[in-house]
């Protein structure tokens, strides 16, 4: 007599078979263009991923193994296989560096409102990529960010991401309440023929956080509900370390709260990368006591901010409306400075 094959349990739980597809050959040969056509995903687990942020083939293809095991409630050895099937998909593979050169010519840039400055960003704020601006209060930071989130929103030829009627939609998660509409309006008249106050308006959705949770989750919110339907284009984060400075006071919590501001910091990079967003966010600075020579002002968090944004942004104040950008660290922009203007019209250039 033959005895009893004994179940299998390596690949989860029954509740995990019944939520996934058990036959992969069923998919062999069929072109895979969502995450529903990948082997190992039913409808139950689809649902999950989706809700969890997780609609896209990008986004299946970025993940780690054991982040998407704990969302779907899936075996190692289904996942990988998952993750793998999406790669596949997409052609996940080494490139020439002709190819990538060529991918970067064609990334789309939003103008700051001054020539001066968008000479400085080498063309304007690039898209794809995550730019950190630090400096004093009153140095053009939160002005800036209300600057872009009415730029972006110009024709492509103007130096905006708006596509003939195709708004452009902005995510401005705001730490410190310092978001003011009168200022976009304000700002958007200087292109009054270009634009239509109330659609830049309605354009810019606005998440008030009242502590570093709420941040984490307005983010987390944008990526999983906002970014598979709506066409953002632009995250506003200011500012970055404000609510996780207040909460996590002392070197005693040193340790927690950067965990917790790299856990963040990774969300809103790969919400760059997979919705090609450009990503401002908002840093504060502290004084270095122990400096004697040049200026002491330094950026918060530490290496886990510093290696975070691709270009980072030292902002100054000047004389009268005069302001100053430097550029601090960027894997393509020489360190330089560029002067600008902030006026009642936004960022401007200055004689």
């Amino acid at each position: 007599m033959t005895p009893k094959k004994k179940a299998d349990k390596s690949e989860g739980s029954t509740k995990e078979k019944n939520n996934t597809v058990s036959d992969t050959s069923n998919k062999k040969g069929k072109k895979v263009s969502s995450i529903t056509d990948l082997p190992g995903i039913g409808p139950t687990t689809a649902s999950k991923l989706i809700e969890a942020g997780y609609s896209t083939l990008e986004s299946i293809a970025t993940v780690s193994i054991g982040e998407l095991a704990s969302i779907g409630g899936m075996g190692q050895k289904t996942v990988q296989k998952i993750i793998e099937s999406a790669r596949e998909a997409l052609e996940i593979d080494f490139e020439t560096a002709k190819q990538v050169l060529e991918r970067r010519r064609n990334l789309a840039k939003i103008t700051t409102g001054s020539a001066t400055l968008d000479t400085l960003f080498g063309g304007g704020i690039e898209t794809g990529a995550v730019t950190e601006l630090y400096g004093e209060f009153r140095t053009g930071k939160t002005q800036l960010a209300h600057q872009l989130c009415v730029t972006c929103q110009l024709p492509v030829e103007k130096g905006g991401l708006r596509d003939g009627d195709d708004y452009p939609k902005v995510v401005y998660v705001d730490s410190e309440g310092t978001f003011r509409p009168e200022r976009i309006v304000s700002m958007a008249s200087r292109w009054s023929d270009d634009l239509d106050v109330d659609i830049i308006l309605e354009n810019i959705l606005h998440g008030r956080a009242h502590n570093s949770d709420h941040q984490m989750v307005l983010v987390e919110k944008m990526l999983k509900d906002y970014l598979p339907t709506e066409n953002v284009k632009l995250l506003v984060v200011d500012s970055l370390i404000s609510h996780f400075r207040a909460e996590y006071v002392g070197r005693g919590t040193l340790a927690t709260r950067q965990q917790k501001l790299n856990q963040h910091i990774h969300t809103i990079l790969r919400a760059a990368e997979v919705g090609n967003l450009a990503v401002i966010v908002t840093n504060q600075v502290q004084s270095k006591p122990d400096q004697f020579f040049g200026d002491p002002t330094a950026p918060v968090g530490g290496h886990i901010v510093a290696h975070a944004a691709q270009t980072r942004v030292y902002l100054r104040k000047s004389k009268g409306e005069r302001r100053i950008a430097r550029i601090v660290d960027s894997p393509l922009l020489p360190e330089s400075e560029a002067i600008f203007g902030l006026t009642a019209e936004g960022i401007v250039d200055v004689q």
